[in-house]
This record gives structure tokens, sequence and C-alpha cells, in this order.
């Protein structure tokens, strides 16, 4: 379905979308960058945790050469300042040996949490071939750290495997983590069947696991959520977040599945984690921002939601964006909110 260009929505919390002053944009010539995670220490400092690949290999090569990188800033909205990389490659023999992505940073108990997506391959001379086997031999870790500047302690195990038949019968990425009031611990990720023919598989459903720590064992439930009958992939790139004694989640509609919108930003809500219903007016928003300046500039793709919240409540929605049918570069966009 055709993505239409409309005015902004809200959260299903309430919070809206506000026009961007043009610092509230992280882009760099060098790097694709594609999604952020938020968070602040005690000294005002915001850090970042963000996605980026190499220009020069091309907008595919999200999965098979992403590291996850660290930037600092004085203001939520920017603008932030590349300090390193604080997941590089670390080799084949590892899970998460050659490529990490869709960072998602969590503090528990003074201790930071950076959720991820791992994954390794083979270097086929086939592009395609490449891509697919990278792509298939995704999985979800965590790394632990003190600081959100490192140094990250890395494991040698996922926290999410794949079994031949289950919802994650191939692979499983995008993972959102949040704390629940019996002080468990709720991940909901993206889950690639193995049903449907190879290479691509599917379908394409999201599912939630419970652990008693972040760092697992995580015990997934059997219910596809975020589902829509007769579509093998409605939804990915949840954010989910606990306010006010409900359960609110912020995922990307691949095709109008939710809304007559097209692909969009919708709005779900759950009392207890488990179970998802879109909010009573899911649409969010297109494709598109609206800078302060008073221009709205069509995007192509606007992705990889992620709230920094301060005091329980939304503050700044983080996205990856791009523009141009090639894809030939990325950047992310800091969304003021209230």
């Amino acid at each position: 379905m055709k993505t239409t260009s409309t005015s902004p929505g809200r959260l299903s919390a309430g919070q809206r979308l506000h026009p961007l002053p043009r610092h509230a944009k992280f882009i760099d010539e060098g790097f694709y960058i594609w999604g952020a995670s938020v968070v602040r220490t005690d000294d005002g400092t915001y850090h970042m945790l963000y996605a980026r690949w190499r220009r020069e290999l091309g907008h595919d090569a999200w999965v098979t050469d992403s590291e996850i990188a660290y930037a600092t800033a004085d203001n939520p909205l920017g603008p932030y300042t590349h300090q390193h990389v604080a997941l590089p490659p670390r080799g084949d023999g590892h899970w998460d040996g050659l490529c990490t992505h869709n960072p998602t940073v969590c503090e528990f108990n003074g201790k930071y949490y950076l959720y991820h997506m791992g994954t390794h391959g083979q270097d086929l001379p086939d592009p395609q071939q490449k891509y697919w086997d990278f792509r298939n031999n995704q999985r979800i870790g965590v790394a632990v750290a003190d600081h959100p500047a490192g140094p990250w302690e890395r494991f040698d195990e996922p926290l999410i495997e794949c079994h031949p038949g289950q919802h994650a019968g191939v692979c499983c990425a995008n993972p959102s983590v949040v704390q629940r009031p019996d002080g468990k611990f709720l991940m909901i990720y993206k889950a690639v069947g193995d049903q449907n023919p190879a290479p691509k598989f599917g379908p394409v459903v999201h599912v939630a696991a419970i652990a008693d720590a972040p760092t697992g064992p995580f015990i997934t439930l059997p219910k596809a959520i975020f589902t829509v009958p007769g579509v093998d992939f409605p939804a990915e790139d949840p954010f989910v977040w606990v306010q006010d004694g409900s359960y609110h989640a912020i995922v990307k509609d691949m095709n109008g599945s939710f809304t007559p919108h097209g692909m969009s930003l919708v709005a779900f809500t759950s009392p207890d984690g488990l179970d998802w219903s879109p909010a009573e007016e899911p649409f969010i928003t297109t494709p598109q921002v609206a800078w302060n300046d008073g221009e709205v500039q069509p995007l192509d793709h606007l992705e990889r939601p992620q709230i920094y919240l301060e005091d329980g409540q939304p503050k700044v929605l983080f996205c990856a964006a791009d523009t141009g049918a090639e894809r030939s570069h990325s950047f992310n966009l800091h969304i003021p909110l209230g």
C-alpha cells in the first residue's frame, strides 16, 4: 500500500511528535547510520549506541558489516559526537563475530545492558547468497557494562536461539526489553519462521520472552503478536515501555496492515506486555520529518523507533531514516515528544 503524507498522530501514552531543530539529526558522510538508543548519566551526558557501516559497501551491508558505535551529547536532541566503536567485529568463530546491529540499551540496577542483533557468515562470491547467509544466522544477545561508554563484556552464546518449527525457526532480531512491575524482564523480538521457501523463509512475527535476570535465560512464549491473518510480514522494529501501569509499543507497520496510511509507525497497547492490540488511535506518522523552520521533508523510510524516557515519560523518539529510492545514505533523527 502506498504511503501518503499526513499530519502525525500521538503515541499510545498521549505524547505528540514535535518539529525538530536542524541539529537533531545524526549523519556521517563516511557511514550509513541506522538506529540509536540513548541513556543519560548523572553528569548530564547523553550516551547514544547506534549502528553504522561503511558507505561504500551499500545499504545491504547492514547485515554483513554493521558495527555498534558510541556517541555523546549534552542534549538529548544532539548534536552527537562519535567517540568509538562499542562492539567491533571479533571473528567468524563468534555468533556476533562479523556484524552487530539494532542496539537497544537499558539500565537496570546500576548496570547497562546492550541488547542487539549479531551475526556471522561465509564470504561468498555471490552478494545475494552472502546476504541471505548472514541474514539467516541472525541471533539476539546482550553485552554488559558499568558505564554506557564501556568496556562491554560480550558473551559466547546468544540470549535467543532458533529451532526448526518454532516462530524463530530460522533467525531472530530487533529485541526490545523492559523490566516488569514484578521484577521480571520482558523481551519482545522479531522471529522469522521456516514455513516459507528459502532463502527468505517466513512468516515474520513477533514473540515475547520472560527472564528473571536481564542476562537471561529468556523463555519464549508460544503466542505470536503484532500479527494479521494472511499477512506474512505485517510489522517490525517494536519498542516497548511501561507507563502508568500499562504497556505501550511503537511498531513499524510494513504495508498498512493496521491503519490506512501504508508504511508508517503505529501504536499498540497491552495490559500485561503479552496480549497486544492496536491503540485506540494507532497511527503515529508516515515517513516524513517536520523541521522547526517550517519544512516538512518526505522520507523514503522512517524505522527503528527507540524512545528516550526521562522520569518514566517519553521525551525523544529516535528513528533511522533515508531519502531516495537508491538508498545511498541514511541517518538518525531525534524527534521531540510532548
